[in-house]
């Protein structure tokens, strides 16, 4: 499948209700904000965490859909790969080698770490959506002397990139008390004298409105091979993955809109910032009372500004 031939950017409207979307660890896991608007924000890796474990739950063990950024993986051993599994990598790395003892050799039109990276490419879909820093390989021993090497796959710019999410309007995070009724151990059982509650916090936003927009260059996926299909499985990822990720902490969450605009070439055909600014919400209730509902916004989309070159999909 080859590369996409379109530059996209996108829209992401999601809520949060009595949830905590992103705790910020400097801060005890309260709800991240804007400490000078107090808007909500939440991290770009955060979204992009949950797109990789949707593919994940969707693709199952389809080995060109593999993770390679997931909880306690062991990157190197992943870097590795392809130098144990590949032919053509191990080919670049035998030429490199012989290259490297006799330079009277013809040089090796491509560098083993190349061939690397378009394995890694090929075989892991965060890798070739949304890049990865691959140069952290252990250096080791060559069989042929006693040089090291160091087995590495590089650096991917990858063509798929998100900002940080933003709430439409300020949110209060509540540090809420909760009570547990079982203990652990009967040590501390005994120590509570027969009351087995013990106390301890939680931390929600009652009620926010996000919004996320994103960027996808149609030359970046022509390096690392982004293709339509993987471009339907990043659609249907921003649309699910939260029906996927709920939690005791994250309370409901939901994908509520997606605007797509594609532009006629690679290369675009308007600004990014034109186009978002295209999307607006608004209060459609009383703005001076808390939204506590999607149906408190009215979202629009001035269809009348498409510039020329640019065509619009509205997803959800």
């Amino acid at each position: 499948m080859s590369a996409i031939e379109n530059r996209y950017e996108f829209v992401l409207l999601f809520d949060v209700e009595n949830g905590n979307p992103n705790g910020d660890p400097d801060a005890g896991n309260m709800p991240r904000i804007d400490p000078e608007t107090n808007l909500g924000l939440i991290t770009d890796v955060c979204l992009k965490r949950k797109v990789r474990n949707f593919v994940e739950l969707a693709k199952g063990s389809d080995q060109s859909y593999r993770i390679f950024i997931k909880e306690k993986a062991v990157l190197n051993s992943q870097i590795r790969r392809p130098y144990e599994e590949d032919p053509a990598t191990k080919e670049a790395l035998a030429a490199w080698e012989s290259w490297k003892k006799n330079k009277k050799l013809p040089k090796p039109s491509k560098h083993y770490e190349d061939v690397a990276k378009d394995w890694m490419c090929k075989n892991f879909y965060d890798v070739r959506t949304f890049g990865a820093v691959m140069s952290t390989g252990e250096k080791e021993q060559s069989e042929e002397d006693s040089s090291k090497i160091r087995k590495t796959a590089g650096q991917v710019r990858g063509p798929v990139q998100l900002a940080f999410a933003r709430s439409i309007e300020p949110v209060t995070p509540l540090d809420v008390t909760i009570t547990r009724m079982a203990v652990a151990t009967e040590k501390e059982a005994e120590a509570q004298s027969g009351d087995n509650r013990t106390m301890g916090r939680k931390h929600i936003i009652p009620y926010g409105l996000y919004r996320a927009e994103g960027f996808i260059s149609a030359p970046l996926a022509a390096q690392t091979g982004f293709s339509d299909d993987d471009l339907e499985l990043f659609w249907q990822a921003l649309m699910q993955m939260f029906d996927h990720d709920h939690s005791a902490a994250r309370g409901k969450m939901s994908a509520r809109k997606l605007v797509v605009f594609k532009h006629a070439d690679k290369l675009g055909n308007a600004p990014a910032h034109k186009l978002f600014d295209l999307v607006t919400v608004r209060r459609a209730t009383d703005p001076d009372a808390p939204a506590r509902s999607f149906g408190d916004y009215a979202v629009s989309v001035d269809t009348a500004g498409l510039p020329q070159g640019v065509s619009l999909e509205e997803k959800l």
